[in-house]
């Protein structure tokens, strides 16, 4: 039985512990998606996580929505992680970059272009903004012609990644974002080669997956998927009948590990009551599983491991206010309080200025 601190192998990155760190939007990057200086101290404040798995960043202007969110298309970019990465490494910590493409959940005021997806449809809501918060607009559905291309931007952000000094990447198919569009029939309503049966609606993921592979080595790709309930609008009518063959055609790809958002019903953001699909999982991917969403207590991470689904946990928000999240969960020290309105404030407020144990047992 794997305790929460032993050492676990993903893929090609050996990883001291099982508590990862969790993607987390922040917003510190200028607006050209390239990073800043303070995101090579935030990040290096983390090392002591198994491995972290850095904030979503976006493959395309295109795919790229969120306000003073990094990105990985331009070499400025790369340049800019790089710090990054070195930080981390001298902190000893490893990293890995999650490629995002955000589909409809975006605005045509931070891209300037019309969102796109799987389908003509629109999310409800308000997105973020430079200016501000703004209705959601209505998606065009990709046309089978530009899909090589966002394949390809997949294939370039990760060329990118790894000479940033990532070592390896995770692409992310969940939370309703561009893959995920692609995943469920309540987002897609293709009738060709993308969509209607499972087999075509798991293509995108699949040809992404494939690509990346192609690039970077199984051995340094990870995928995340959300497979219970629905997110930001995206559901589907049958995920055990969905995710299942996701998850078995990614063990065969032979990636890393697979990292799974499931929120349950008390879950702080996407509350759902429609049971975890980890088990059932479990059973169809023979890597390394990860499992998140609103684990907080030592205690809880341990009981995931000890059921057998689970190989590691990602921690999220604990982890921005407490750098030192492995130490305070190995000891029983008590959680820094976070402060949600520092979130995307781009300051360093909330973002470096969380103490670490020693400096408040000092």
């Amino acid at each position: 039985m794997s305790d929460l601190f032993d050492p676990i192998r993903l893929g090609a990155i050996e990883a001291p512990n099982r508590v990862l760190m969790a993607p987390l939007t922040r917003g510190r990057a200028g607006r050209d998606g390239v990073p800043t200086a303070i995101m090579a101290e935030y990040y290096a404040q983390r090392a002591s996580a198994g491995l972290i798995i850095s904030e979503a960043t976006g493959i395309s202007r295109q795919g790229l929505g969120w306000p003073f969110a990094p990105g990985l298309w331009t070499q400025a970019q790369a340049e800019g992680w790089q710090p990054v990465t070195e930080a981390v490494h001298a902190a000893g910590g490893r990293i890995v970059a999650q490629l995002w493409h955000m589909g409809r959940q975006v605005h045509s005021a931070v891209t300037g272009e019309q969102p796109v997806s799987s389908s003509a449809t629109q999310t409800k809501g308000h997105f973020h903004t430079y200016e501000g918060r703004q209705p959601s607009e209505q998606a065009r559905a990709l046309d089978l012609a530009e899909i090589p291309g966002i394949i390809e931007d997949y294939a370039r952000a990760t060329e990118h990644a790894l000479n940033a000094g990532f070592d390896g990447v995770q692409i992310h198919a969940a939370n309703g974002y561009l893959i995920d569009q692609f995943l469920r029939d309540g987002a897609n309503h293709r009738n060709d080669a993308y969509g209607g049966s499972v087999d075509n609606r798991i293509r995108l993921l699949s040809e992404v997956a494939e690509r990346v592979v192609a690039v970077a080595g199984a051995d340094r790709t990870a995928v995340r998927l959300s497979p219970n309930g629905e997110s930001q609008g995206v559901d589907d009518s049958d995920p055990h009948a969905l995710f299942l063959p996701a998850a078995k055609r990614l063990s065969e790809l032979g990636i890393a590990f697979l990292e799974l958002r499931e929120p349950g019903p008390e879950g702080t953001f996407g509350r759902t009551d429609v049971p975890k699909l980890s088990p059932a999982i479990r059973t169809v991917f023979d890597r390394p599983l990860v499992v998140n969403s609103d684990y907080v207590t030592r205690e809880a991470a341990q009981a995931v491991l000890d059921s057998g689904v689970a190989d590691a946990v990602s921690f999220g928000r604990t982890f921005i206010s407490n750098p030192d999240l492995p130490e305070r969960l190995r000891t029983g020290a008590p959680l820094n309080e976070g402060n949600m309105a520092t979130w995307y404030s781009q300051g360093p407020e909330g973002y470096i200025d969380y103490p670490a144990l020693a400096r408040q047992e000092a």
